[in-house]
């Protein structure tokens, strides 16, 4: 009856010390949890707050610099967005000498580079008093030099790249994959060109010209920007607007540049205000989070439901 008794015993300690135990390891666990939680937090924090960029500080009279970087888009930091509101902050300043819109961009959207065009155009009517240059770094093409032709003036480094005046529209033909794999498409449309173009469809030579006339109409739009934007300077040639990219100084030759230089030398030589205040406009972490979990999983699946064979003027 003891020895009873003791297993008895020993057993509800066994019980009892097992249970503190995993109840301490479940502690345990949940405090690493919420210390991970507090660390990502304090984290994210940290780079929202090292990422914020609030209104540049100016001493004095300046030159104001807008940069325009990497491709011109919706959701980029070359957004018409981001730019035009750059360059409506630069401009605003009491203090600003000149503006100087940096380029490096192989072009893009062209309606975003329509939008920065003719704001810029807008502003240079609104402010007479303050010059705006176009400083061309790596390259300036297509959408990047639709852009650059409402400035005063065009500065080049000799081996930039400009030019590429020209409309482009990318698809595929998959048809002859198709047939090798055995796959059936089948497309129900409600209007006769609702699959316009599809890749997976044998081309349709109508919609082909239709499509050719729509790249004409943006390529005549993209050369009378460049016209009237150039003016006397422009020396035409026969394939100036075939589509071809020109080294800086060939550019400075043919008239779709004035001359050479850099930030510096603009601000300093050139508007005469050598301390140089940064008006950019970047996507914030924020907005970049926002975008990527919010609006971009829409614009994703309305992407799935919506097929649309988009124009980039590139």
């Amino acid at each position: 009856m003891a020895d009873s008794d003791g297993r008895w015993e020993r057993e509800v300690i066994e019980k009892l010390a097992t249970a503190a135990l995993r109840e301490q390891r479940r502690a345990r666990q949940w405090g690493i949890f919420f210390k991970l939680l507090t660390f990502a937090f304090l984290a994210l924090i940290l780079m929202l707050a090292v990422d914020w960029k609030g209104k540049p500080e100016v001493a004095g009279k300046h030159t104001a610099l807008v940069e325009l970087d990497g491709l011109i888009a919706p959701g980029t930091d070359g957004s018409a967005d981001h730019v035009i509101a750059a360059l409506d902050a630069a401009f605003k300043d009491k203090n600003t000498q000149g503006v100087v819109l940096r380029i490096n961009s192989p072009g893009g959207s062209p309606v975003q580079a329509q939008d920065i065009h003719d704001e810029m155009l807008r502003l240079r009517r609104k402010y007479p008093g303050i010059p705006l240059y176009a400083v061309v770094q790596d390259i300036c093409a297509s959408g990047g030099y639709y852009v650059a032709v409402a400035a005063d003036k065009i500065f080049v480094n000799p081996n930039s790249i400009i030019g590429s005046i020209g409309v482009r529209m990318d698809s595929f033909g998959l048809t002859g994959l198709m047939q090798k794999l055995g796959i059936e498409r089948r497309l129900l449309t409600a209007g006769s060109n609702k699959g316009f173009l599809d890749p997976f469809l044998p081309e349709d030579e109508k919609q082909k010209e239709y499509a050719l006339g729509m790249l004409e109409e943006i390529h005549q739009q993209f050369i009378r920007a460049v016209r009237e934007g150039r003016g006397k300077r422009l020396k035409e040639t026969p394939d100036m607007f075939s589509g071809l990219i020109w080294t800086g100084r060939k550019g400075v030759e043919l008239g779709l540049a004035d001359g050479f230089g850099g930030l510096g030398y603009v601000a300093r030589d050139v508007i005469g205000a050598k301390e140089v205040v940064d008006y950019t406009q970047k996507e914030s972490l924020a907005e970049k989070l926002a975008r990527r979990f919010g609006a971009g999983a829409a614009s994703a699946l309305a992407g799935i439901a919506l097929r649309y064979d988009g124009m980039t003027v590139r």
